[in-house]
């Protein structure tokens, strides 16, 4: 299949295409630039991968929409006392401290001498665990589901998934914004304990337990491009 063209388009999606002896099924993926790759086995044909393409359309646009909403170029920050860090929407200036353990007091995020992206990241989702399991928890009650759990991890370009086995993801990120659209992440991860795709009826779930969430999504699509999030904790 050498003449295998390098980009396919299927309506407004460009999908740049390798292939691969060692694939046994194409992989559809939609990189952290938002790009979308494909890496197919050589028996695929460009008409077959454009059948599939069509048929993941929905889940194509869900994920370009999320890489959207979370922002592309967030700014760099200084570990220095006196740089800015957000912590539930409000900007608390960091002082670094001798020893200990990086700690939010009177308004100001204690960081150790020395310490940088893991040890800031490490706390924010320290903290993050339980006050987003108790933010969930109503949230779940209302919507008539039971999540396995919540975990707070690295999720790159996502704002939060929802696992196989019932788990809800958050990435830690989420903690920098407003309590308000942290319940939009929220109710949205939620809603895919009943519907795994962005459908019709997936959005009219998150109507229902928010209403206007089209105003949270407007908001977290703004907001997301002012959150620090660096390459080490993605």
């Amino acid at each position: 299949m050498s003449d295998f063209p390098g980009i396919v388009r299927v309506g407004d999606l460009e999908v740049a295409v390798s292939v691969s002896d060692r694939r046994r099924s194409v992989r559809l993926t939609v990189e952290r630039d938002a790009s979308i790759t494909a890496v197919v086995p050589p028996r695929v044909s460009a008409t077959e991968l454009t059948t599939l393409v069509e048929a993941k359309r929905s889940w194509l646009y869900g994920k370009l929409a999320e890489k959207r909403e979370l922002g592309e170029a967030p700014p760099e920050k200084a570990f220095v006392s006196g740089e800015g860090f957000r912590y539930l929407g409000r900007s608390h200036r960091l002082r670094l401290v001798q020893g200990g353990e990086v700690r939010l007091i009177r308004g100001r995020i204690e960081l150790p001498e020395g310490g940088g992206v893991k040890e800031l990241v490490g706390w924010y989702r320290r903290v993050g665990h339980p006050w987003l399991t108790r933010r969930m928890g109503p949230w779940a009650a209302r919507m008539g589901v039971e999540p396995a759990g919540l975990r707070v991890r690295p999720l790159g370009y996502r704002w939060g998934s929802c696992s196989q086995d019932g788990h809800v993801n958050i990435h830690w990120a989420t903690m920098q914004l407003p309590p308000s659209l942290i319940d939009y992440v929220l109710v949205h991860e939620l809603a895919h304990l009943h519907r795994a795709d962005h459908g019709a009826e997936f959005w009219r779930i998150v109507e229902r337990a928010l209403p206007g969430h089209e105003g949270h999504r407007e908001r977290l699509r703004r907001t997301g491009n002012d959150l620090w999030l660096p390459e080490e904790g993605l």
